[in-house]
């Protein structure tokens, strides 16, 4: 499916009652959110938005537009200016974050590869299942990646750790205070 295929399907109703996301032409179910996972979400808004302020808009579980057969929906992700600046879903971020506890293989390979491949520099996954936070950095072309890219640098941080993202390196944020 193409973006304009799938939004088509979208307005005619066809998924009005499932959560589902399009990656690289296929429409992907998304599993339901535990409240561990929403609570994660709701903390990452919380110390993203106080770290970037009003020049950034944070949205929260909004589709970005990347390519012509992706619109993935990540938990967080940060783009530059305001909701007013965009008539369309935004084709970048300055950071996407995903909430992983079931969906830790899927994030860290084939969201990590989509990322990477469309250009987001940095791409963080709240790891709940062990209460880290992975960092990815770097992308990179990669043929051998299921998108065609990856991360060339990667970091995990513990509770007791903080990270300045990359576009607001003036910023510190406690891993822990990204988790539940």
């Amino acid at each position: 499916w193409t973006r304009e295929e799938y939004d088509r399907l979208v307005d005619l109703g066809m998924f009005s009652n499932e959560r589902v996301e399009l990656l690289a032409g296929e429409i992907v179910e998304m599993t339901p959110q535990r409240g561990e996972h929403s609570m994660a979400i709701g903390l990452a808004e919380r110390a993203l938005r106080a770290a970037w302020g009003d020049a950034y808009w944070i949205r929260m579980q909004m589709p970005l537009a990347l390519g012509k057969s992706s619109e993935p929906e990540p938990d967080v992700a940060i783009v530059a200016g305001s909701p007013r600046d965009y008539r369309d879903h935004p084709s970048s971020a300055a950071l996407v974050v995903e909430v992983s506890d079931t969906t830790l293989a899927y994030d860290s390979a084939r969201k990590a590869s989509l990322y990477a491949s469309a250009g987001i520099r940095e791409y963080w996954i709240v790891d709940l299942t062990v209460g880290e936070l992975v960092v990815h950095r770097n992308p990179v072309a990669d043929p051998g990646a299921e998108f065609g890219g990856r991360y060339a640098d990667l970091r995990r941080l513990g509770p007791e750790d903080t990270i300045a993202p990359l576009g607001c390196p003036g910023a510190r944020i406690s891993v822990k205070d990204l988790l539940p």
